[in-house]
C-alpha cells in the first residue's frame, strides 16, 4: 500500500472517532414535575348553623404551585338552613396535567331548642339482637360499649350503631363499626343523619323506631343494614 493510501485510511479512521466523540444522543427527559391543586379552606373545615339562620359558604383559596387557581374551583353540595342535618361542601380542581384533587367541609345545621344531652358511655342492654330479613333469625347480643358524644345541641357522635356486633362480637375490629351521627328532636325521637363504615365502605340503609327515654335514660335503635338485617339495639347507661 502506498504512503497516499495510508494517509487516506488515516484520516478515515481519525475522522470516525472524532465524530463518534463529538456527537452528542439526547432523549426527552421521562420525569416531570407536576402541582396537584392544594386547597386553603376560609373558615372552620366544621360549621355550626342554628336552623333558620343563614349560611354564607366562606370558599377556599386553590393554589397550582404558585398559581392562584381559585376560579376554577368546582363546588358541589348545599345547605339547607331550614332542615337539621349534616351537610357537605366539596371542593375540587383538575390540575394542568388532568390530575384531580378536592377538600370538603362540614356543615350542621341544628336545633337549639333541643337542650337535652345524651352524651355519655352506655353498655348494650339485654334485649339487643341483630334481625335476619331472609329467615326471621335472631341473634342476641349485650355487654358491649358504646360511646355517644355531643356535637351540637340536638346532634351527636354515635361510635357505633351496631352496638359492637362485628367490632366486639364478631372481632373484626374498629373498622366494622358502624359509626355516624343522629339528631335527637324534641319529642325525642331520634333521625339518622349520616353512617359509614370503613371496613365495607357503606352505610346503613335507615334507623328505624328511634328514640331516647328520659325516664330509664334507654336509647334504642333498629339499624337497617345491606338491605338484611336490622340491628335492634338498647343501650343504658
Amino acid at each position: 500500500m502506498n504512503m497516499k493510501k495510508i494517509f487516506y485510511s488515516l484520516f478515515l479512521v481519525c475522522s470516525l472517532i472524532a465524530f463518534a466523540g463529538c456527537h452528542e444522543i439526547t432523549s426527552e427527559d421521562p420525569s416531570k414535575i407536576t402541582y396537584y391543586v392544594s386547597f386553603e379552606l376560609q373558615g372552620d373545615r366544621t360549621m355550626f348553623v342554628k336552623v333558620g339562620d343563614t349560611f354564607t359558604d366562606p370558599g377556599v383559596i386553590a393554589t397550582e404551585g404558585d398559581l392562584d387557581v381559585s376560579a376554577g374551583v368546582k363546588i358541589t353540595g348545599s345547605v339547607n338552613t331550614g332542615e337539621i342535618g349534616l351537610y357537605n361542601i366539596t371542593y375540587s380542581a383538575v390540575n394542568v396535567d388532568g390530575f384531580s384533587a378536592s377538600a370538603a367541609r362540614t356543615v350542621f345545621v341544628y336545633n337549639p331548642a333541643v337542650t337535652t344531652d345524651v352524651a355519655g358511655a352506655y353498655t348494650v342492654a339485654s334485649g339487643t339482637h341483630r334481625l335476619a330479613f331472609s329467615n326471621g333469625a335472631q341473634v342476641a347480643y349485650s355487654g358491649y360499649p358504646v360511646r355517644i358524644s355531643k356535637v351540637a345541641p340536638g346532634i351527636f357522635y354515635v361510635s357505633d350503631f351496631f352496638g359492637g356486633y362485628y367490632e366486639v362480637r364478631a372481632g373484626y375490629g374498629a373498622n366494622y363499626a358502624m359509626t355516624g351521627y343522629f339528631s335527637l328532636n324534641e319529642d325525642n325521637t331520634i333521625d339518622l343523619l349520616d353512617s359509614h363504615v370503613n371496613g365495607w365502605g357503606d352505610a346503613l340503609d335507615d334507623l328505624e323506631n328511634a328514640s331516647y327515654d328520659p325516664q330509664s335514660g334507654v336509647i334504642e335503635w333498629g339499624a337497617v343494614y345491606a338491605g338484611a338485617y336490622s340491628f335492634n339495639v338498647k343501650l343504658s347507661k
